[in-house]
């Protein structure tokens, strides 16, 4: 069965939720091991998900936003590493697709191949000496015209996906010009090569591995856009990432909860979760949760309804939803283990995986400070009105 298939989003969520059910059994060892889970890819391309957020006119099934939030959120309660890295294609497939960020005839052989094959793609963007690219940073990887084509030679780091990855969207400096382009590299390319040096304690099976380039050749049309300094534009498909953030969140709830109301040491009668201590734990993520929830999916059903001009003035509540959904899913995250107690720690126990996995998103892009200063800016302006 393909979700394509279906005739509502709510019976895809439904082949979602028991697709990615082995996700949670295989999460353990891909975490201990740091091991990239390939069988839940596989898996994710048989229900055709990589093609969904393809727009209609390409002959993908053009979900919305809030619906792509809606399944990056139950893959993450299932595993956290998985929905991570796969939102990273599914939102840039999005974003490239709706925005005709690059030229129609090589989108088109792109998404095809997604269609036909699941293939995955992703940004190459970040490099050791520039850091985070949301900061300007001009990357050293260079990109030189040679005849009819692209030499491209460099090193990028953070590379989610990167040992199932078709595509890399890498981003270089453009040789003896002041321009900093995109440009579509095959993993098949003579001179690719992934350098496994992910050593991150959190998101551990998400393969963020070092991409190196080797005087890649690529074609002259492989260079699908230009990387212009200063602000960004406002861009709703980064809230796969408070999405993902949210589901591991979800999944912490989960266990403490099932634990509070099995969990009944001798000294008292009942369970723990009849405890005024522990049954106000449970109300405060249960606040969370709720708050968190209404926030994303609010904000996704305001960019879906909302015009181009309006999700433009969108981009200081995208990063406001992120800050405050990974933030509540760290405290969330942080409750659950204050229920379970000491055992929490056990490498055994999820919730361990779950306090590492979820602070990662404080690392995400947007960066809080970013969007704080934004929001101080905003306030000053609507009182200068």
């Amino acid at each position: 069965m393909k979700l394509a298939d279906l005739n509502s989003m709510e019976e895809r969520i439904g082949l979602m939720e028991k697709t990615v059910k082995p996700f949670t059994d295989r999460a353990p060892e891909h975490d201990e091991n740091g091991t990239f889970p390939f069988e839940n890819f596989k898996e994710l391309k048989e229900i055709g998900y990589p093609a969904m957020t393809i727009p209609e006119k390409y002959g993908g099934l053009g979900i919305s936003l809030y619906e792509m939030l809606r399944h990056q959120e139950t893959i993450a309660k299932a595993d956290g590493a998985t929905a991570l890295s796969i939102g990273w294609h599914m939102g840039i497939i999005k974003h490239t697709g709706e925005n005709n960020s690059w030229d129609d005839e090589k989108y088109q052989d792109v998404v095809n191949y997604v269609i036909k094959t699941g293939a995955l793609l992703n940004n190459a963007a970040t490099e050791p000496a520039t850091g985070s690219p949301t900061r300007g940073g001009k990357p050293e990887t260079l990109a030189k015209k040679s005849g009819n084509e692209w030499v491209i030679t460099g090193r990028k780091t953070f590379t989610t996906m990167a040992p199932i990855l078709s595509y890399f969207v890498v981003s270089a400096s453009i040789d003896e010009t002041d321009q900093v382009g995109n440009f579509l590299v095959k993993r098949e390319h003579e001179g690719v090569k992934v350098e496994e040096t992910w050593d991150s304690i959190a998101m551990k099976a998400t393969g963020s591995h070092d991409l190196v380039l080797e005087n890649v050749h690529v074609a002259e049309d492989d260079l699908v856009g230009y990387l212009t300094p200063g602000k960004k534009p406002a861009a709703g498909w980064l809230l796969h990432i408070p999405a993902c953030y949210l589901g591991i969140a979800r999944a912490a709830q989960e266990y403490a909860v099932n634990f509070a109301a099995n969990y009944s040491p001798n000294s008292i009668k009942g369970t723990i979760s009849e405890l005024p201590n522990v049954k106000e734990k449970i109300g405060e993520m249960e606040l969370r949760v709720m708050q968190s929830t209404h926030f994303l999916y609010g904000v996704a059903q305001k960019w879906d309804a909302s015009s181009k001009e309006e999700r433009d003035m969108m981009k200081t509540e995208l990063g406001a939803a992120k800050l405050s959904v990974v933030n509540q899913a760290v405290e969330i995250v942080d409750l659950a283990m204050r229920v379970a107690g000491a055992r929490s720690l056990s490498n055994k126990n999820p919730l361990q995986r779950y306090y590492r996995d979820v602070r990662a998103g404080i690392h995400n892009p947007p960066m809080d400070d970013m969007t704080i200063i934004g929001l101080g800016d905003r306030a000053i302006a609507r009182n200068n009105e």
